[in-house]
């Protein structure tokens, strides 16, 4: 478990939470953040039931339950939504997630659903508080149809969802990607198979281009920063994926995959 300050300054932080152990979310490691802006608090991808002890206990380091103002939900995954119940018994927040996901909520033990906000396709900016505004981003079929990203525009930070998502192997473990090249091989595999197709890519890649951007946050593994967040976004642009890769019914091309 890993708890970071990514940014600090003039009242406002943006914190890496709590990284997940392999086990606790069925061996795939998940990141939980937290942007904080005086007393008022954004949750981002709060993850699945079984981090929720931790990562409450972590939070309760910086805020209390009653001043998260927001949750924000980047898609439908369980390893992202599987605790909502909770968090939505502790907290008054309001929970953002793509619109075409809200039909879906109720199965995650949801009754009431007057505290979600669907977020249009487009994406939104989001007003926290009078000074805690956060944009809302449209990132889909990467790997979600309707995935939403956060950039943060005091930190510079963006938060990606499963979007440069890493798969480290045992014994490798670090909290920042300084040396793209070498942090590649853990990230081509998942991103040629799950991510929807180069056209989704090249259009998320060309729209965040236009953001100023130090950090680049996923929800699994480690921290983009410096050179390796345009390296990335270079890498991202042109990669062939998801259907591009198709060869037939239930195929994809063997070398690429």
């Amino acid at each position: 478990m890993r708890n970071v300050i990514l940014f600090e300054g003039n009242g406002h932080k943006f914190i890496l939470l709590n990284e997940s152990d392999p086990g606790e979310e069925d061996g795939i490691r998940s990141n939980q953040y937290l942007i904080l802006q005086d007393n008022s608090g954004v949750l981002l991808d709060p993850g699945g039931f079984g981090v929720m002890p931790r990562m409450l206990a972590e939070m309760l380091r910086y805020i209390a339950p009653q001043d998260v103002k927001a949750i924000v939900l980047s898609h439908q995954d369980p390893d992202i939504v599987g605790g909502i119940a909770t968090w939505l018994a502790l907290t008054a927040a309001s929970v953002y997630v793509s619109s075409i996901w809200m039909r879906f909520l109720p199965h995650y033990g949801i009754k009431e659903m007057n505290r979600f906000k669907a977020l249009p396709d487009e994406g939104m900016h989001c007003s926290i508080e009078k000074n805690f505004t956060l944009e809302l981003i449209p990132a889909h079929f990467l790997h979600s149809e309707g995935q939403i990203n956060v950039y943060d525009p005091v930190s510079k930070i963006l938060f990606s969802g499963d979007i440069g998502a890493a798969m480290l192997p045992d014994g490798c473990d670090y909290a920042f990607v300084d040396d793209f090249d070498a942090h590649r091989p853990y990230i081509e595999p998942f991103h040629k198979r799950y991510m929807g197709s180069n056209r989704a890519a090249r259009i998320w890649a060309d729209r965040v281009s236009t953001l100023d951007i130090d950090m680049i946050a996923p929800q699994h593994g480690p921290i983009y920063r410096g050179k390796s967040v345009t390296d990335f976004i270079s890498w991202f642009r042109g990669l062939r994926c998801g259907t591009d890769l198709m060869t037939e019914a239930g195929f994809f091309s063997a070398e690429e995959c």
